[in-house]
């Protein structure tokens, strides 16, 4: 282990909360709790701010695979410090095969993503089809943070919608966004619900996000019930 690997696991535990790892666990059923410290989200940041001012962030970016879930949700909050756009692309395509649960997977959001959104289009595309889940659940977010509002194409529902995995975590993901979509963009996304264009679980799950969502009004949430599939 190397002498920055070591100060940051230092650093980590120094900032553990067990009750905090406790919840945490229960959230991520796929994480093994004894790579898990307990470092709430707000303390995690304050450490990657701090550390990306320093030389050794980019030592760190390249250290993989890393042991703790928290050095990994370190590493995410790492890449959206960096301002240069194919950097930051290039850090989430070395990282994403190392991701192994939900929670680090939506934690990266580069801001410097925002100011290349024709670019990125076309890196989400390439996400989407890795067969990965994590990459490809990624791509979905990346989908919904971005092109939701005034970038939005009526063709990136079709490309959601034409998922197909077996995977509990993309499904839930494709479920997410579709009842996102029916909030920001309802006339083009309730044709996919209308239709029954997804698969069943994730069609309901939808209707069911969305029903939850305070953006959705009332008229428009019990037309949608009417929509699930037995």
């Amino acid at each position: 282990m190397s002498a920055l690997e070591e100060e940051v696991r230092h650093r980590l535990f120094g900032l553990q909360d067990l009750k905090y790892k406790e919840f945490a666990c229960k959230l991520m059923p796929t994480v093994n709790p004894e790579t898990v410290i307990g470092v709430r989200t707000p303390e995690l940041r304050k450490l990657a701010r701090e550390f990306s001012k320093r030389p050794e962030a980019s030592e760190f970016l390249k250290i993989l695979p890393h042991g703790y879930y928290e050095e990994n949700n370190l590493h995410g909050f790492l890449i959206e410090t960096i301002r240069d756009y194919d950097a930051a692309v290039a850090a989430v395509d070395e990282f994403l095969p190392y991701i192994d649960n939900w929670a680090t997977c939506d934690l990266i959001s580069p801001k410097i993503f925002k100011k290349h959104l024709p670019k990125l289009y076309e890196k989400i595309k390439v996400w989407l089809i890795s067969g990965r889940t994590y990459t490809v659940r990624f791509g979905i977010g990346m989908l919904m943070s971005f092109y939701l509002d005034y970038a939005f194409r009526p063709e990136m529902l079709e490309l959601v919608a034409g998922i197909r995995s077996e995977e509990y975590y993309v499904n839930m993901m494709i479920a997410w966004y579709f009842a996102t979509a029916l909030a920001k963009q309802y006339e083009a996304a309730v044709p996919y619900i209308q239709e029954q264009r997804l698969e069943k679980w994730t069609h309901n799950k939808a209707i069911q996000k969305a029903v939850e969502s305070y953006r959705i009004g009332d008229e428009v949430k019990a037309y949608l019930r009417t929509l699930k599939v037995k």
